[in-house]
């Protein structure tokens, strides 16, 4: 049996998603606690954790050891119940997972919970997943919306989102002179193949832009080659909150204004692969170019190019088309930023390390392939962060947001330790900062850098071991050096006098939610008007109504499709009607926040409520 301290379990709290419940039972001899089955299927639908039966954690962020008297008991009835699919739909335990341990000198035991396959999702109770799902949000176990279920059941029965065939859709519904780029840099990559010669329909099917059904023989668009080469218009069509959006910003730090944005705009087609090019050109487009010969000729690529073009392909080969968030790409003169719908399908370290690849939409990858872009056996990762590091420039930041469902890649061009930042914190700390050990003086670094700093982050740049990062973290915080804010994983810090969490990081924040950068339109054939209706239309520009907590921002983020008040009460989860309209509805009305789809009836019972931040039209 292992032996442990509490202070080993603490340490694992910043480290990993942990649990610790007391789970005494009824006769005190020890049970397996009915909430425990609501945190494995949280955690197995999203990173996996760590559970301990026998650590009381109350309050919050105070841990004490009160131990199980019967653990073989407890253990047992464990495995019974994974074994009966009368609780839960599916084991995803090995005899390794679950183990015996004491910590100061009690019996405890100890429950590892991976992360569920993608084909293995949802992990649910019972054995109706609609309603009894669970996800892993900040601390809390939280129930999964219908839509969150079946967009996990899509992701387990579906090894690539784009191969469906498109009942209805045809060749009409493409926009020809994409096809036709498209085409011309096809030739350039590969003049010799018999394929140039094709008329438009069999060079789609070659490509698998299109395909054939083979039981009737007609042939018919995939959702792939509506992404590529339809309409903006009619992509919507399918995918109602599609949406691409470049921004390039003026400054580093500290403000959201941009000074050049590419949207679909009613003056280009707004699919995939025209934002591609758009994007890549603006992205590049002042990038030093060291001039090198090869064979007589200059080369005008590098490996930041490389990085970079790798970056913008993978954001579009793995993007979540169902989901509810744009494709947003940052230029910013330190960073590059990458923002996708949809939570990695392998876990982070494994995409980073290589070797496996999962991707959400493989006809897509194979129609960048054959252009000379992307690459299979998950080595589009790995090859950014080692061009990165060639530059000697901060490690790639690659984090999803699970509550808005998204993945971000932030490729900053600082050095890992930039001597403007060192002597800000010299004049800062003085002579304390010098005499830090230099794994603390890289938290710092970090924090100064990026607004704020995480466990995880520190992980990724240093070698150290994560019991050591979490006690540097605690003596920077003891020595008044760092300010913590939240508890457990959640945990974030921030150098003091900075600005708040809310206020930190602006460019990570926007590139893991919608709170800055959302925009969509219900009406397509308005879409420019109301792209230059948005506050951000100028450089000069701002929104003024950010939320400030996070249940505005929840609701703001519900809202962007617009919804009766009805609804959005049942997603509050709000018993009580009266005190929902006066507390919450008119209030978020009243300070601009939420617009009436019908202004001049405000009792219209075809009312419906949206978030002004997006400008949404009445349906």
């Amino acid at each position: 049996m292992n032996e442990f301290n509490l202070q080993d379990i603490i340490s694992l709290a910043e480290s990993v998603t942990l649990e610790c419940k007391a789970a005494q039972g009824r006769d005190g001899n020890g049970e397996v606690p009915v909430s425990f089955w609501e945190t494995y299927s949280a955690m197995a639908n999203a990173n996996g954790g760590e559970v301990y039966l026998g650590i009381e954690e109350k309050p919050q962020g105070s841990f004490h050891v009160v131990g199980i008297r019967d653990p073989e008991k407890v253990t047992k009835s464990l495995w019974d119940t994974l074994h009966s699919k009368s609780k839960v739909n599916r084991n995803i335990f090995s005899d390794s997972n679950v183990k015996a341990i004491t910590v100061d000198g009690l019996n405890v035991i100890q429950i590892t919970i991976p992360r569920a396959r993608r084909q293995d999702r949802p992990i649910h109770l019972g054995p109706n997943p609609f309603g009894h799902t669970f996800l892993r949000r900040h601390e809390g176990d939280y129930r999964a919306t219908d839509e969150e279920v079946k967009r996990m059941i899509a992701e387990s029965l579906e090894d690539s989102r784009d191969e469906a065939l498109l009942e209805h859709f045809g060749l009409k519904d493409l926009d020809m002179e994409t096809i036709s780029a498209y085409r011309n840099r096809f030739s350039a990559v590969k003049p010799d193949s018999p394929w140039l010669n094709l008329q438009t329909e069999d060079f789609l099917l070659r490509i698998g832009a299109m395909g054939e059904d083979r039981a009737t023989g007609e042939k018919s668009i995939r959702i792939a080659g509506l992404l590529m080469f339809g309409r903006f218009e009619t992509i919507r069509e399918k995918f109602p909150n599609y949406f691409v959006d470049y921004q390039e910003w003026y400054t580093q730090k500290g403000s959201s204004r941009w000074t050049d944005r590419v949207v679909p705009d009613s003056t280009w087609s707004g699919n995939l692969y025209d934002f591609f090019q758009k994007a890549y050109r603006k992205l590049v487009s002042d990038l030093k170019v060291p001039f090198k010969l090869s064979n007589g000729m200059r080369i005008d690529d590098t490996p930041v190019h490389e990085a970079i073009r790798e970056a913008l392909t993978n954001t579009l080969i793995h993007a979540d088309y169902s989901g509810r968030v744009s494709v947003l790409v940052v230029k910013r003169p330190d960073v590059f930023g990458f923002r996708n719908p949809g939570l990695m399908r392998i876990p982070i370290e494994q995409a980073v390390h290589g070797g496996i690849s999962d991707c959400r939409n493989k006809h897509i990858q194979n129609i960048f392939r054959y252009i000379g872009f992307g690459d299979y056996a998950g080595s589009g990762l790995p090859k950014i962060y080692l061009n990165w590091n060639e530059q000697h420039w901060r490690k790639p930041l690659l984090l999803e947001d699970e509550k808005f469902e998204t993945t971000a890649l932030v490729l900053s061009m600082l050095s890992l330790i930039p001597a403007e930042t060192v002597n800000m914190l010299d004049g800062l700390f003085g002579k304390k900062f010098k005499a830090l050990p230099e794994l603390e003086r890289i938290i710092l670094i970090t924090a100064a850098i990026e607004g704020l700093v995480r466990h995880a982050r520190i992980k990724e740049i240093s070698t150290e071991h994560p019991k050591d990062i979490s006690i540097a973290l605690s003596r920077l915080v003891q020595s008044d050096m760092l300010v913590k804010e939240g508890e457990t994983r959640g945990s974030v810090y921030r150098l003091p006098g900075m600005p708040t969490v809310e206020q930190a990081s602006l460019f990570q924040d926007t590139m893991t939610s919608t709170k800055h950068t959302s925009y969509s339109s219900s009406d397509t054939a308005t879409s420019k008007a109301a792209y230059e209706a948005t506050p951000q239309a100028t450089p000069q520009a701002t929104p003024q109504a950010t939320p400030q907590d996070e249940r505005t921002e929840n609701i703001l983020e519900f809202c962007k499709i617009p919804r009766t008040r009805d609804e959005i009460q049942d997603y509050l989860k709000l018993k009580d009607r009266e005190h929902f309209r006066k507390k919450v509805l008119t209030p978020l009305v009243d300070r601009g926040l939420l617009k009436l789809t019908i202004p001049e009836k405000p009792t219209s019972p075809k009312q419906r409520y949206c978030s002004a931040l997006t400008k949404r039209e009445q349906p």
